[in-house]
């Protein structure tokens, strides 16, 4: 009998041609041609060497920001690198921009594969217990509810393509709440949440939903944190590797999760820190 089960489940691995690519693949990176990915927030920083990452394996990219100058430029950019891109303006924070970044993408790509929610806002900084209700609307609204909604957007349409794969950028203030940025940490620990309340419903489409989780990464959004010598010492205090991230430091690893050979990995965060603590 278990000779037999053995036999079925070799002939089985063998016709199923995704499994028999995967163990024939010889690709340094894992290959996404073919893949529509859309990356909100890409062009700068850690969502612009996303949207790079993805290209560079072969996917066709959308990128988005809210100002048309910097989609431009991203585009302009992307394209040197012989990457497929093409790029809109997009505050997620708004229904119709949403819906302008959704239909375009089907539209001139036909289709979508891939989703990373990159997009965030961080209008406070000061004690929390001074920050009024339009900041907290104003995070939660962007950095929350637009992931999860763009989310909900793109599923129907990967569907139609038998899967896909989200993945949400939070930080590691979603584990360690950062002096001065209390409501932006809270709102980045919701996302570790969200990610996993979405994964078992999305895995019943075969969409993976996992998240990322950057220490402190050299972007023009940190600049604050690192740009002061006394407070980037405190943070490299933290680390076990003793530099500052780089936007391609997450840009690889959120093109991993989006490949096949992370297929069996679902709403897991990934910290991306240098190795602080992170524990909630």
């Amino acid at each position: 009998l278990q000779r037999a089960m053995l036999k079925a489940v070799t002939r089985c691995l063998w016709s199923n041609p995704v499994a028999g690519r995967r163990m024939m693949s010889h690709h340094i990176s894992p290959n996404l041609s073919g893949r529509v990915a859309i990356v909100t927030a890409s062009t700068d920083g850690i969502g612009l060497a996303a949207a790079e990452a993805l290209g560079q394996r072969g996917a066709h990219v959308v990128v988005s920001s809210r100002r048309q100058a910097n989609v431009d430029k991203a585009v302009s950019l992307l394209h040197s690198k012989n990457i497929k891109v093409i790029g809109t303006t997009c505050n997620v924070g708004k229904a119709e921009d949403r819906d302008k970044l959704i239909s375009m993408t089907i539209e001139q790509c036909g289709g979508v594969d891939i989703l990373v929610s990159n997009a965030a806002v961080n209008p406070f900084f000061g004690n929390i217990l001074e920050s009024t209700e339009e900041v907290w609307d104003k995070i939660l609204g962007v950095n929350v509810k637009a992931s999860f909604l763009l989310t909900k957007q793109v599923v129907p349409h990967m569907e139609k393509r038998g899967g896909g794969s989200v993945v949400i950028v939070s930080s590691v203030a979603g584990y360690q709440p950062m002096q001065g940025l209390g409501p932006y940490s809270v709102s980045k620990t919701a996302l570790l949440g969200l990610t996993r309340a979405l994964a078992p419903d999305l895995a019943h489409s075969n969409i993976r939903i996992n998240c990322v989780a950057p220490g402190i990464i050299k972007t023009r959004f940190s600049a604050a944190l690192w740009e002061n010598e006394s407070v980037l010492e405190e943070f490299l205090k933290q680390t076990s590797i003793k530099r500052l991230g780089q936007p391609e430091d997450i840009g690889g690893v959120i093109a991993f999760l989006c490949s096949d050979e992370a297929s069996y990995i679902t709403g897991e965060t990934i910290t991306v820190t240098g190795g602080m603590n992170c524990r909630l």
